[in-house]
Protein backbone atom coordinates (compact mmCIF):
# COMPACT_ATOMS: atom_id res chain seq x y z
CA UNK A 1 0.00 0.00 0.00
CA UNK A 2 1.20 3.66 -1.03
CA UNK A 3 1.84 5.71 1.94
CA UNK A 4 -0.14 9.10 1.77
CA UNK A 5 2.73 11.09 1.30
CA UNK A 6 3.95 8.99 -1.98
CA UNK A 7 0.36 9.77 -3.72
CA UNK A 8 0.79 12.83 -5.83
CA UNK A 9 -1.60 14.60 -8.22
CA UNK A 10 -0.37 13.86 -12.16
CA UNK A 11 -1.01 18.04 -12.89
CA UNK A 12 -2.30 20.77 -11.74
CA UNK A 13 -5.55 22.96 -12.81
CA UNK A 14 -3.28 25.48 -14.67
CA UNK A 15 -1.29 22.51 -16.54
CA UNK A 16 -5.09 22.77 -18.77
CA UNK A 17 -5.88 23.44 -21.97
CA UNK A 18 -7.22 27.35 -21.89
CA UNK A 19 -10.41 25.97 -23.05
CA UNK A 20 -10.86 23.80 -20.46
CA UNK A 21 -10.06 25.68 -17.73
CA UNK A 22 -13.23 28.11 -18.87
CA UNK A 23 -15.22 25.28 -18.82
CA UNK A 24 -14.49 24.42 -15.63
CA UNK A 25 -14.42 27.93 -14.51
CA UNK A 26 -17.83 28.62 -15.61
CA UNK A 27 -19.58 26.36 -13.24
CA UNK A 28 -18.23 28.65 -10.57
CA UNK A 29 -21.29 31.49 -9.37
CA UNK A 30 -19.74 34.49 -10.66
CA UNK A 31 -18.32 35.75 -7.55
CA UNK A 32 -16.02 32.68 -7.33
CA UNK A 33 -15.06 33.68 -11.03
CA UNK A 34 -13.63 36.88 -10.16
CA UNK A 35 -11.85 36.24 -7.01
CA UNK A 36 -10.44 33.11 -9.10
CA UNK A 37 -9.43 35.49 -11.79
CA UNK A 38 -8.17 38.10 -9.12
CA UNK A 39 -5.60 35.99 -7.13
CA UNK A 40 -3.63 34.51 -11.03
CA UNK A 41 -3.04 36.79 -13.64
CA UNK A 42 -2.74 32.94 -16.09
CA UNK A 43 -6.34 33.00 -14.70
CA UNK A 44 -6.98 36.54 -15.48
CA UNK A 45 -5.97 36.17 -19.23
CA UNK A 46 -8.34 33.01 -19.58
CA UNK A 47 -10.91 35.06 -17.76
CA UNK A 48 -10.22 37.93 -20.54
CA UNK A 49 -9.83 35.65 -23.19
CA UNK A 50 -13.11 33.97 -22.94
CA UNK A 51 -16.17 35.92 -23.97
CA UNK A 52 -18.69 32.94 -21.93
CA UNK A 53 -17.03 33.16 -18.63
CA UNK A 54 -17.78 37.09 -19.10
CA UNK A 55 -20.66 36.71 -19.96
CA UNK A 56 -21.86 34.71 -16.61
CA UNK A 57 -20.00 37.60 -14.83
CA UNK A 58 -22.29 40.28 -16.43
CA UNK A 59 -25.42 38.05 -15.61
CA UNK A 60 -24.41 37.96 -12.07
CA UNK A 61 -23.35 41.19 -11.94
CA UNK A 62 -26.51 42.68 -13.33
CA UNK A 63 -28.25 40.16 -10.99
CA UNK A 64 -29.69 38.48 -13.52
CA UNK A 65 -30.86 34.91 -14.66
CA UNK A 66 -30.48 33.15 -18.32
CA UNK A 67 -33.86 32.07 -19.92
CA UNK A 68 -34.55 28.54 -19.97
CA UNK A 69 -35.99 26.95 -23.18
CA UNK A 70 -36.26 30.66 -24.83
CA UNK A 71 -36.77 30.82 -28.43
CA UNK A 72 -33.96 33.12 -29.30
CA UNK A 73 -31.56 33.60 -32.32
CA UNK A 74 -29.43 30.32 -31.43
CA UNK A 75 -26.74 32.07 -34.31
CA UNK A 76 -25.99 34.94 -31.50
CA UNK A 77 -22.64 34.48 -30.14
CA UNK A 78 -21.68 34.38 -26.65
CA UNK A 79 -19.60 37.49 -27.44
CA UNK A 80 -22.62 39.28 -29.31
CA UNK A 81 -24.84 38.45 -26.30
CA UNK A 82 -22.52 40.02 -23.73
CA UNK A 83 -22.30 43.39 -25.72
CA UNK A 84 -25.91 43.40 -25.88
CA UNK A 85 -26.79 42.99 -22.12
CA UNK A 86 -23.50 45.68 -21.50
CA UNK A 87 -25.29 48.06 -23.93
CA UNK A 88 -28.73 47.58 -22.43
CA UNK A 89 -27.10 48.49 -19.19
CA UNK A 90 -25.83 51.55 -20.14
CA UNK A 91 -28.81 52.88 -22.26
CA UNK A 92 -30.73 53.40 -18.97
CA UNK A 93 -28.47 56.13 -18.16
CA UNK A 94 -28.14 57.34 -21.21
CA UNK A 95 -31.62 57.53 -22.87
CA UNK A 96 -33.36 60.73 -23.87
CA UNK A 97 -36.29 61.69 -21.50
CA UNK A 98 -37.84 63.95 -24.22
CA UNK A 99 -38.48 60.64 -26.74
CA UNK A 100 -41.55 59.45 -26.26
CA UNK A 101 -44.54 58.05 -27.46
CA UNK A 102 -48.72 58.48 -26.25
CA UNK A 103 -50.99 56.43 -26.19
CA UNK A 104 -54.66 57.24 -25.34
CA UNK A 105 -56.07 55.72 -22.31
CA UNK A 106 -60.36 55.03 -22.33
CA UNK A 107 -61.84 55.84 -19.12
CA UNK A 108 -61.07 53.89 -16.01
CA UNK A 109 -61.35 53.64 -12.32
CA UNK A 110 -57.84 51.28 -11.94
CA UNK A 111 -54.98 50.88 -14.42
CA UNK A 112 -51.67 49.11 -14.68
CA UNK A 113 -49.11 48.02 -16.67
CA UNK A 114 -48.10 44.21 -17.28
CA UNK A 115 -45.73 42.46 -19.64
CA UNK A 116 -46.28 45.14 -21.99
CA UNK A 117 -50.15 45.39 -22.14
CA UNK A 118 -52.25 47.64 -20.68
CA UNK A 119 -55.04 46.90 -18.14
CA UNK A 120 -58.21 48.53 -17.27
CA UNK A 121 -60.74 48.11 -14.73
CA UNK A 122 -63.60 50.43 -15.04
CA UNK A 123 -65.82 49.74 -11.75
CA UNK A 124 -69.24 51.61 -12.61
CA UNK A 125 -69.63 50.23 -16.17
CA UNK A 126 -67.81 46.92 -14.76
CA UNK A 127 -65.97 46.51 -17.80
CA UNK A 128 -62.30 45.78 -18.46
CA UNK A 129 -59.77 46.30 -21.12
CA UNK A 130 -56.75 44.94 -21.89
CA UNK A 131 -54.69 45.74 -25.17
CA UNK A 132 -50.70 45.57 -26.02
CA UNK A 133 -48.74 49.11 -25.59
CA UNK A 134 -47.13 49.43 -29.23
CA UNK A 135 -46.62 46.24 -29.97
CA UNK A 136 -43.75 44.68 -30.95
CA UNK A 137 -43.50 42.06 -33.99
CA UNK A 138 -42.00 39.48 -31.43
CA UNK A 139 -44.50 39.97 -28.48
CA UNK A 140 -47.58 37.85 -27.75
CA UNK A 141 -50.48 39.98 -28.09
CA UNK A 142 -54.07 39.47 -26.07
CA UNK A 143 -56.42 42.05 -26.90
CA UNK A 144 -60.16 42.28 -25.36
CA UNK A 145 -62.74 44.77 -24.26
CA UNK A 146 -65.28 43.01 -22.47
CA UNK A 147 -67.87 43.08 -19.08
CA UNK A 148 -66.81 40.31 -16.75
CA UNK A 149 -70.06 39.71 -15.66
CA UNK A 150 -70.49 36.31 -17.66
CA UNK A 151 -67.96 34.83 -15.33
CA UNK A 152 -69.81 35.53 -12.03
CA UNK A 153 -72.90 33.52 -11.20
CA UNK A 154 -74.50 36.35 -10.46
CA UNK A 155 -74.35 39.09 -13.41
CA UNK A 156 -76.09 41.96 -10.77
CA UNK A 157 -73.07 41.08 -8.24
CA UNK A 158 -70.40 44.11 -7.31
CA UNK A 159 -66.81 43.63 -7.93
CA UNK A 160 -64.14 44.53 -5.37
CA UNK A 161 -60.90 44.28 -7.22
CA UNK A 162 -59.77 42.98 -10.57
CA UNK A 163 -56.61 41.19 -11.44
CA UNK A 164 -55.46 40.73 -14.85
CA UNK A 165 -52.40 38.14 -15.34
CA UNK A 166 -51.57 38.58 -19.44
CA UNK A 167 -48.37 36.23 -18.96
CA UNK A 168 -50.68 33.68 -18.27
CA UNK A 169 -53.91 34.70 -19.95
CA UNK A 170 -55.84 34.91 -16.22
CA UNK A 171 -58.04 37.23 -15.28
CA UNK A 172 -59.70 37.29 -11.46
CA UNK A 173 -62.70 38.99 -10.14
CA UNK A 174 -63.11 39.23 -5.88
CA UNK A 175 -67.07 39.57 -5.61
CA UNK A 176 -69.70 39.83 -3.51
CA UNK A 177 -74.19 39.48 -4.61
CA UNK A 178 -75.66 42.75 -3.33
CA UNK A 179 -79.24 43.32 -2.01
CA UNK A 180 -81.69 45.93 -2.96
CA UNK A 181 -80.19 48.20 -0.82
CA UNK A 182 -76.83 47.56 -1.99
CA UNK A 183 -75.86 45.47 0.86
CA UNK A 184 -73.89 42.15 0.94
CA UNK A 185 -72.67 39.56 3.30
CA UNK A 186 -69.13 39.21 4.27
CA UNK A 187 -68.58 35.65 3.99
CA UNK A 188 -70.22 35.57 0.71
CA UNK A 189 -67.74 37.06 -1.34
CA UNK A 190 -65.88 34.94 -3.78
CA UNK A 191 -63.03 34.93 -6.41
CA UNK A 192 -63.78 33.36 -9.78
CA UNK A 193 -61.26 32.57 -12.45
CA UNK A 194 -61.47 33.20 -16.31
CA UNK A 195 -59.71 33.63 -19.36
CA UNK A 196 -58.34 37.04 -19.76
CA UNK A 197 -59.11 36.56 -24.03
CA UNK A 198 -62.03 34.72 -24.11
CA UNK A 199 -64.33 33.17 -21.93
CA UNK A 200 -64.67 29.75 -19.80
CA UNK A 201 -62.51 28.34 -17.46
CA UNK A 202 -58.94 28.79 -17.21
CA UNK A 203 -57.54 25.43 -18.71
CA UNK A 204 -54.74 25.67 -16.18
CA UNK A 205 -57.03 26.29 -13.32
CA UNK A 206 -58.73 23.62 -10.92
CA UNK A 207 -62.11 25.54 -11.04
CA UNK A 208 -63.95 28.49 -12.21
CA UNK A 209 -64.50 29.70 -8.10
CA UNK A 210 -62.10 30.06 -5.57
CA UNK A 211 -64.16 29.70 -1.56
CA UNK A 212 -62.60 31.68 0.88
CA UNK A 213 -63.09 29.95 4.37
CA UNK A 214 -64.33 31.91 7.63
CA UNK A 215 -61.76 34.43 9.31
CA UNK A 216 -60.71 33.35 12.69
CA UNK A 217 -61.42 36.12 15.25
CA UNK A 218 -64.94 36.66 14.77
CA UNK A 219 -67.16 36.03 17.39
CA UNK A 220 -70.77 35.43 15.48
CA UNK A 221 -73.87 36.23 17.47
CA UNK A 222 -76.97 38.55 17.58
CA UNK A 223 -75.04 41.89 18.86
CA UNK A 224 -72.21 41.49 16.22
CA UNK A 225 -71.59 43.46 13.04
CA UNK A 226 -69.23 43.02 10.35
CA UNK A 227 -68.38 46.66 8.10
CA UNK A 228 -65.96 45.22 5.18
CA UNK A 229 -62.95 47.82 4.46
CA UNK A 230 -60.37 47.25 1.90
CA UNK A 231 -59.66 44.54 0.05
CA UNK A 232 -57.06 43.87 -2.65
CA UNK A 233 -56.38 40.90 -4.77
CA UNK A 234 -52.37 40.09 -5.73
CA UNK A 235 -51.64 36.88 -7.99
CA UNK A 236 -47.86 35.47 -8.36
CA UNK A 237 -47.67 32.13 -11.12
CA UNK A 238 -49.75 29.59 -9.66
CA UNK A 239 -50.66 32.00 -6.15
CA UNK A 240 -53.31 34.07 -5.64
CA UNK A 241 -54.30 35.84 -2.29
CA UNK A 242 -57.18 38.15 -1.11
CA UNK A 243 -56.09 40.29 1.49
CA UNK A 244 -59.01 42.72 3.44
CA UNK A 245 -59.78 44.39 6.58
CA UNK A 246 -63.13 44.12 8.41
CA UNK A 247 -64.17 46.14 10.86
CA UNK A 248 -66.17 44.75 14.35
CA UNK A 249 -68.65 45.66 15.89
CA UNK A 250 -70.59 44.29 19.11
CA UNK A 251 -71.78 44.80 23.07
CA UNK A 252 -68.55 43.11 23.82
CA UNK A 253 -66.25 45.91 22.32
CA UNK A 254 -66.87 48.61 20.56
CA UNK A 255 -65.14 48.88 17.74
CA UNK A 256 -62.27 46.47 16.47
CA UNK A 257 -60.40 46.06 13.01
CA UNK A 258 -59.39 42.60 12.00
CA UNK A 259 -57.17 41.68 8.79
CA UNK A 260 -57.28 38.75 6.96
CA UNK A 261 -55.26 36.85 3.83
CA UNK A 262 -56.08 33.44 2.24
CA UNK A 263 -53.78 32.39 -0.08
CA UNK A 264 -54.86 29.92 -2.94
CA UNK A 265 -53.04 27.47 -5.13
CA UNK A 266 -55.15 27.84 -7.99
CA UNK A 267 -54.05 25.70 -10.18
CA UNK A 268 -54.60 22.81 -8.20
CA UNK A 269 -57.79 23.50 -5.80
CA UNK A 270 -60.29 26.29 -5.37
CA UNK A 271 -60.21 25.74 -1.34
CA UNK A 272 -57.46 26.79 0.68
CA UNK A 273 -56.22 26.45 4.37
CA UNK A 274 -53.22 29.34 3.74
CA UNK A 275 -54.94 31.67 5.97
CA UNK A 276 -53.58 34.52 8.30
CA UNK A 277 -55.47 36.92 10.10
CA UNK A 278 -54.73 39.15 13.05
CA UNK A 279 -56.06 42.43 15.26
CA UNK A 280 -55.21 45.76 13.90
CA UNK A 281 -53.54 48.19 16.64
CA UNK A 282 -54.57 50.95 16.72
CA UNK A 283 -57.38 50.25 14.31
CA UNK A 284 -57.40 51.46 10.71
CA UNK A 285 -58.20 50.09 7.75
CA UNK A 286 -55.08 50.64 5.11
CA UNK A 287 -52.30 49.19 7.80
CA UNK A 288 -50.97 46.49 5.96
CA UNK A 289 -49.84 45.21 2.56
CA UNK A 290 -47.97 42.07 1.21
CA UNK A 291 -45.97 40.39 -1.62
CA UNK A 292 -44.83 37.44 -2.99
CA UNK A 293 -41.48 36.95 -2.60
CA UNK A 294 -40.73 33.94 -5.42
CA UNK A 295 -42.91 31.15 -5.29
CA UNK A 296 -42.23 30.18 -2.17
CA UNK A 297 -42.39 32.95 0.05
CA UNK A 298 -44.43 35.97 0.89
CA UNK A 299 -43.88 39.26 3.17
CA UNK A 300 -46.29 40.88 5.12
CA UNK A 301 -46.30 44.44 5.96
CA UNK A 302 -47.62 46.29 9.35
CA UNK A 303 -46.10 47.45 11.73
CA UNK A 304 -43.07 45.00 11.08
CA UNK A 305 -41.98 42.83 8.42
CA UNK A 306 -42.71 39.52 9.09
CA UNK A 307 -41.15 36.76 6.02
CA UNK A 308 -43.60 33.43 5.32
CA UNK A 309 -43.04 30.03 4.00
CA UNK A 310 -45.94 29.11 1.61
CA UNK A 311 -44.31 25.75 0.11
CA UNK A 312 -47.19 23.82 1.64
CA UNK A 313 -50.26 25.54 0.67
CA UNK A 314 -52.28 22.67 2.99
CA UNK A 315 -51.48 24.83 6.18
CA UNK A 316 -51.31 28.40 7.15
CA UNK A 317 -48.13 30.28 5.95
CA UNK A 318 -45.13 29.38 8.49
CA UNK A 319 -43.47 32.60 9.50
CA UNK A 320 -39.72 32.33 8.78
CA UNK A 321 -38.65 35.66 10.35
CA UNK A 322 -39.85 38.99 11.79
CA UNK A 323 -38.03 42.07 10.32
CA UNK A 324 -38.66 45.22 13.00
CA UNK A 325 -39.28 48.75 11.27
CA UNK A 326 -37.13 51.67 12.99
CA UNK A 327 -40.05 54.27 13.11
CA UNK A 328 -43.72 53.23 13.90
CA UNK A 329 -46.28 53.46 10.67
CA UNK A 330 -49.54 54.54 10.77
CA UNK A 331 -50.15 52.84 6.74
CA UNK A 332 -48.15 51.08 4.59
CA UNK A 333 -48.06 50.54 1.00
CA UNK A 334 -45.53 47.53 -0.86
CA UNK A 335 -44.39 48.30 -4.71
CA UNK A 336 -42.32 45.73 -6.30
CA UNK A 337 -42.37 43.99 -9.67
CA UNK A 338 -41.74 40.88 -11.09
CA UNK A 339 -40.32 39.94 -14.68
CA UNK A 340 -43.43 38.10 -16.60
CA UNK A 341 -40.50 35.56 -17.92
CA UNK A 342 -40.22 34.52 -14.12
CA UNK A 343 -44.04 32.68 -13.49
CA UNK A 344 -45.48 32.31 -17.42
CA UNK A 345 -47.14 29.34 -18.47
CA UNK A 346 -45.73 30.10 -21.93
CA UNK A 347 -42.26 31.72 -21.78
CA UNK A 348 -41.46 30.53 -25.14
CA UNK A 349 -44.43 32.72 -26.53
CA UNK A 350 -44.54 35.57 -24.36
CA UNK A 351 -41.07 36.96 -24.52
CA UNK A 352 -39.68 34.81 -27.90
CA UNK A 353 -36.57 37.77 -27.89
CA UNK A 354 -35.89 37.52 -23.85
CA UNK A 355 -32.52 36.08 -22.95
CA UNK A 356 -32.53 37.26 -19.61
CA UNK A 357 -34.66 37.41 -16.38
CA UNK A 358 -34.44 39.52 -12.68
CA UNK A 359 -33.72 36.60 -10.03
CA UNK A 360 -36.19 36.62 -7.71
CA UNK A 361 -33.67 36.01 -5.06
CA UNK A 362 -31.78 39.17 -5.71
CA UNK A 363 -33.66 42.31 -6.69
CA UNK A 364 -35.37 45.03 -4.73
CA UNK A 365 -38.97 45.94 -3.45
CA UNK A 366 -40.00 49.38 -2.15
CA UNK A 367 -42.17 50.27 0.47
CA UNK A 368 -44.09 53.54 1.18
CA UNK A 369 -45.00 54.28 4.83
CA UNK A 370 -46.75 57.27 6.11
CA UNK A 371 -46.75 59.42 8.88
CA UNK A 372 -43.62 59.59 8.43
CA UNK A 373 -43.32 60.06 5.15
CA UNK A 374 -40.43 57.56 3.83
CA UNK A 375 -39.45 55.51 0.97
CA UNK A 376 -37.43 52.27 2.03
CA UNK A 377 -35.76 50.45 -0.65
CA UNK A 378 -34.62 46.60 0.16
CA UNK A 379 -32.54 44.20 -1.69
CA UNK A 380 -34.58 40.89 -1.80
CA UNK A 381 -31.58 38.62 -1.01
CA UNK A 382 -31.70 39.76 3.13
CA UNK A 383 -34.57 37.21 2.57
CA UNK A 384 -33.42 34.10 1.36
CA UNK A 385 -30.32 34.44 3.77
CA UNK A 386 -30.40 31.05 5.84
CA UNK A 387 -27.76 32.13 8.36
CA UNK A 388 -29.63 34.94 9.22
CA UNK A 389 -32.60 33.17 9.82
CA UNK A 390 -30.47 29.90 12.14
CA UNK A 391 -31.44 29.62 15.72
CA UNK A 392 -33.61 32.85 15.39
CA UNK A 393 -36.31 33.01 18.12
CA UNK A 394 -36.68 36.66 17.83
CA UNK A 395 -37.46 39.66 15.85
CA UNK A 396 -34.59 40.46 14.37
CA UNK A 397 -33.88 44.74 14.97
CA UNK A 398 -33.29 47.12 12.23
CA UNK A 399 -29.79 47.44 13.20
CA UNK A 400 -29.23 44.06 12.73
CA UNK A 401 -30.49 43.56 8.64
CA UNK A 402 -31.43 47.33 7.65
CA UNK A 403 -28.82 49.94 7.62
CA UNK A 404 -26.44 47.35 5.22
CA UNK A 405 -29.57 46.22 3.13
CA UNK A 406 -31.21 49.20 2.54
CA UNK A 407 -31.43 53.09 1.56
CA UNK A 408 -34.21 55.06 2.61
CA UNK A 409 -35.41 58.49 1.13
CA UNK A 410 -38.12 61.12 2.24
CA UNK A 411 -41.21 60.60 -0.08
CA UNK A 412 -43.57 63.93 -0.99
CA UNK A 413 -45.65 61.59 -2.78
CA UNK A 414 -46.54 57.83 -2.72
CA UNK A 415 -46.95 57.79 -6.51
CA UNK A 416 -42.90 59.56 -7.44
CA UNK A 417 -41.32 55.70 -7.08
CA UNK A 418 -41.18 52.51 -9.62
CA UNK A 419 -39.03 49.84 -8.73
CA UNK A 420 -38.04 47.10 -11.57
CA UNK A 421 -35.68 43.83 -11.02
CA UNK A 422 -32.74 46.19 -9.55
CA UNK A 423 -33.36 49.74 -10.63
CA UNK A 424 -35.46 52.50 -9.31
CA UNK A 425 -37.50 55.69 -10.59
CA UNK A 426 -37.39 57.74 -7.99
CA UNK A 427 -38.88 61.88 -8.61
CA UNK A 428 -37.00 64.25 -6.43
CA UNK A 429 -38.61 68.12 -6.09
CA UNK A 430 -36.17 69.56 -8.50
CA UNK A 431 -35.31 72.57 -6.36
CA UNK A 432 -33.66 71.37 -2.63
CA UNK A 433 -34.85 74.17 -1.26
CA UNK A 434 -38.75 72.84 -1.89
CA UNK A 435 -41.30 72.06 1.20
CA UNK A 436 -41.04 68.27 0.96
CA UNK A 437 -44.62 68.28 2.00
CA UNK A 438 -45.66 70.34 -1.41
CA UNK A 439 -43.02 70.21 -3.64
CA UNK A 440 -44.01 72.08 -7.28
CA UNK A 441 -41.70 70.58 -9.76
CA UNK A 442 -39.90 67.20 -9.84
CA UNK A 443 -36.83 66.04 -11.76
CA UNK A 444 -36.70 62.29 -12.18
CA UNK A 445 -33.82 60.14 -10.87
CA UNK A 446 -32.36 56.40 -12.32
CA UNK A 447 -30.92 54.77 -9.70
CA UNK A 448 -29.00 50.72 -10.15
CA UNK A 449 -28.38 49.01 -7.14
CA UNK A 450 -26.44 45.87 -9.02
CA UNK A 451 -23.12 45.26 -7.79
CA UNK A 452 -21.38 45.44 -11.78
CA UNK A 453 -23.25 49.03 -11.81
CA UNK A 454 -21.45 50.24 -8.75
CA UNK A 455 -18.05 48.84 -9.68
CA UNK A 456 -18.10 49.55 -13.76
CA UNK A 457 -19.79 52.60 -13.57
CA UNK A 458 -17.75 53.31 -16.85
CA UNK A 459 -18.26 57.22 -16.55
CA UNK A 460 -22.16 57.09 -16.19
CA UNK A 461 -24.07 59.13 -12.86
CA UNK A 462 -22.43 59.01 -9.76
CA UNK A 463 -21.47 56.24 -7.26
CA UNK A 464 -23.13 56.44 -3.53
CA UNK A 465 -21.41 54.12 -1.72
CA UNK A 466 -21.01 56.38 1.67
CA UNK A 467 -23.59 56.02 4.29
CA UNK A 468 -26.87 58.68 4.47
CA UNK A 469 -28.60 60.34 7.18
CA UNK A 470 -32.12 61.03 7.11
CA UNK A 471 -34.36 63.38 9.62
CA UNK A 472 -37.26 61.99 10.37
CA UNK A 473 -40.18 63.84 11.70
CA UNK A 474 -43.47 63.13 12.85
CA UNK A 475 -46.19 64.79 14.53
CA UNK A 476 -48.01 63.75 17.42
CA UNK A 477 -51.62 64.07 17.26
CA UNK A 478 -52.93 66.91 19.38
CA UNK A 479 -49.88 67.71 20.43
CA UNK A 480 -47.18 70.60 18.60
CA UNK A 481 -43.87 68.86 20.00
CA UNK A 482 -42.17 67.47 16.77
CA UNK A 483 -40.45 64.42 17.43
CA UNK A 484 -36.91 63.79 15.84
CA UNK A 485 -34.84 60.52 14.81
CA UNK A 486 -31.50 59.72 12.72
CA UNK A 487 -31.95 56.78 9.78
CA UNK A 488 -28.68 56.05 8.13
CA UNK A 489 -28.72 53.52 5.49
CA UNK A 490 -25.65 52.57 3.44
CA UNK A 491 -27.08 50.02 0.22
CA UNK A 492 -24.78 51.11 -2.93
CA UNK A 493 -26.12 52.38 -5.99
CA UNK A 494 -25.27 54.35 -8.69
CA UNK A 495 -27.36 57.59 -9.50
CA UNK A 496 -28.06 59.31 -12.70
CA UNK A 497 -30.29 62.66 -12.89
CA UNK A 498 -32.37 62.89 -15.85
CA UNK A 499 -32.13 65.91 -18.19
CA UNK A 500 -32.45 69.14 -16.46
CA UNK A 501 -34.11 71.11 -18.51
CA UNK A 502 -37.64 68.55 -18.00
CA UNK A 503 -39.55 68.74 -14.85
CA UNK A 504 -42.95 67.52 -14.16
CA UNK A 505 -45.78 69.04 -11.89
CA UNK A 506 -47.46 67.57 -8.80
CA UNK A 507 -49.13 65.12 -10.88
CA UNK A 508 -46.12 64.01 -13.29
CA UNK A 509 -45.92 61.10 -11.74
CA UNK A 510 -49.72 60.02 -11.50
CA UNK A 511 -48.23 56.19 -12.28
CA UNK A 512 -44.95 54.56 -13.31
CA UNK A 513 -44.38 51.57 -14.53
CA UNK A 514 -41.10 50.39 -16.43
CA UNK A 515 -39.97 46.73 -17.82
CA UNK A 516 -36.73 45.31 -19.48
CA UNK A 517 -36.88 48.01 -22.36
CA UNK A 518 -39.97 50.57 -21.68
CA UNK A 519 -41.26 53.32 -19.17
CA UNK A 520 -44.21 54.40 -18.96
CA UNK A 521 -45.85 57.26 -17.58
CA UNK A 522 -49.20 58.08 -16.51
CA UNK A 523 -49.85 61.64 -15.49
CA UNK A 524 -53.21 61.94 -14.47
CA UNK A 525 -54.93 62.42 -18.49
CA UNK A 526 -56.21 60.64 -20.88
CA UNK A 527 -52.95 59.47 -22.33
CA UNK A 528 -49.85 57.35 -21.53
CA UNK A 529 -46.49 59.02 -22.49
CA UNK A 530 -44.13 55.41 -23.50
CA UNK A 531 -40.20 55.69 -23.51
CA UNK A 532 -38.13 53.10 -25.21
CA UNK A 533 -35.05 52.37 -23.69
CA UNK A 534 -32.65 51.35 -26.69
CA UNK A 535 -29.06 50.91 -26.78
CA UNK A 536 -27.31 53.11 -29.47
Amino acid sequence: MLRQEEIKPTTDFQSLAEELQSHILSFLPYRDILRCTSLCKALRQTYISSSELQYIVELGGQQLLPVPNADLDHSASNSQRLQLLRDNAHAWFKFDIHSFETVSIPVQNKMWVANGHLCLWERHHNSTTVFPILPKPSQYKIECDRAPTSLRSDPNAYSFDVIMDPAQNLIAIAYASIDDDFHWDEEEIYVVLGVLDGGGIHPQAAGQTLFRSKLPGIQSGDNTSTDLGSLKLKCFGRHIALCYSLRITSSDFFNEWLWGLQIWDWQHSTTSSSVLSDTIHPPREAANDFCFLGNDRLLIFGDDMKLYSIEDMSQAPQLLACFLLPVSVKSIQCKYSMDAIAHSSRPQILNQRTMWTSDPERQLLSFVTFSPSLIFIICTSIFFDPDLFEGMLEAIQWENWGPLNARVFQAPSRCNICVGGNRVLLAFPANDTTNWHVPRKYRLHVMDFSPLAVERRQGLGRVVKEPSTIEITESQTGKSLELAESLTTSLPYVEVVLDQDRTFGHRGFENIWMDKDRIYFHHGSNQLEVIEIAPT
